[in-house]
């Protein structure tokens, strides 16, 4: 496992540099926990108890730091780059969508909470890393994150495919649809690959516009997990168990806040940014090898079904709202 793990986490880093890949807008993250997942069920080994502690750090600490070095991507000054309308855009995306995401998750189709709030806030803020961010306060179970992380995966792709139709229905200019890929598409390596199928203005504006989005991760983990508590309180008519603080969300404030008021070294930054993927990707290889398909069989279409409806809520909501404020 000591060589496994990371052998599989390269492989995953390396696949999601190549063209094709950055082209279909997979990143390392969703390509770890596939590859993980695969060589998980073909060989279904029986882990040590080393391996076990590994594949537990590596998803519980290594998880926690690389959200943490996730920071160094970010700046504040970012924020000022594409106006206050993107700010609003963002927050009523991720609002609107966090919101009908759980009524239509736990009310329409009966999911269990801890699905529906993975697979909306997937699709809110950042993809895999922000259901990373997520699965500590909420305690998910491991086929829980990988259900999640799958639905993303599907409609962040498909998505890469409707973004040039839908520019050539508008009229809007390739820096402003920039903005609206953004702010709806699911991964930040998706926003990069929409952005480029456009023009070089499109693909800046809607990698800082997604940024920023990621800058909002920090709240949105601490409210979910304040509501979360709130929900099982009254569900199970008691106290509930506690909900884990999430106090790497403050280290990743941390890191955007010094990114913000101190110019890094060029090499500090990036191997800073190197290491946060690194230790993202580990952690979806963990959680990959540990996941049973038997496990995302019983978790039905019910996932896919409400985070098609995001999708449809996303292009055809945010385009809407993008409307409304330019």
């Amino acid at each position: 496992m000591w060589i496994l793990l990371p052998l599989i986490g390269a492989i995953a880093y390396g696949l999601a540099e190549l063209t094709w890949a950055q082209q279909l807008g997979l990143g390392a993250l969703p390509m770890a926990i596939v590859l993980g997942m695969v060589v998980g069920n073909l060989f279904t080994p029986t882990w040590s108890t080393s391996s076990e502690k590994l594949i537990n750090f590596s998803k519980k600490r290594l998880l926690r730091i690389g959200i943490i070095l996730f920071g160094s991507h970010l700046t504040l000054q970012q924020l000022v780059q594409v106006g206050w309308q993107a700010a609003v855009l963002d927050l009523v995306v991720i609002c609107s969508v966090l919101s009908l995401g759980y009524w239509l998750g736990v009310r329409v189709l009966g999911m269990s909470r801890e699905v529906t709030i993975l697979t909306s806030v997937g699709s809110a803020v950042c993809g895999a890393a922000a259901i990373l961010a997520t699965e500590p306060v909420l305690k998910a179970k491991q086929q829980e994150v990988c259900v999640a992380v799958a639905t993303v995966v599907v409609f962040g792709t498909l998505a890469l495919f409707c973004y040039p139709l839908i520019y050539h229905l508008t009229d809007l200019s390739s820096a402003s649809f920039g903005i609206y890929i953004g702010s709806t598409v699911h991964e930040v390596a998706q926003a990069v690959a929409a952005g480029q199928a456009i023009d070089a203005d499109a693909m800046n504006s809607a990698l800082i516009t997604k940024l920023m989005r990621v800058m909002m991760l920090a709240p949105v983990v601490v409210v979910i997990g304040w509501l979360y508590q709130r929900a099982q309180i009254e569900t199970d008519g008691g106290p509930s168990a506690s909900i884990p603080w999430p106090w790497f969300v403050f280290g990743f404030i941390a890191m955007v806040t010094l990114n913000s008021l101190v110019e890094l070294p060029a090499a500090l930054r990036q191997g800073l940014q190197v290491s946060a993927q690194l230790a993202l990707t580990l952690a979806m290889t963990a959680l990959g090898l540990q996941t049973r398909f038997s496990a995302l069989r019983q978790a039905g279409a019910k996932p896919l079904i409400l985070s098609a409806l995001l999708f449809v809520l996303l292009l055809g909501g945010g385009l809407l709202v993008h409307q409304l404020l330019y």
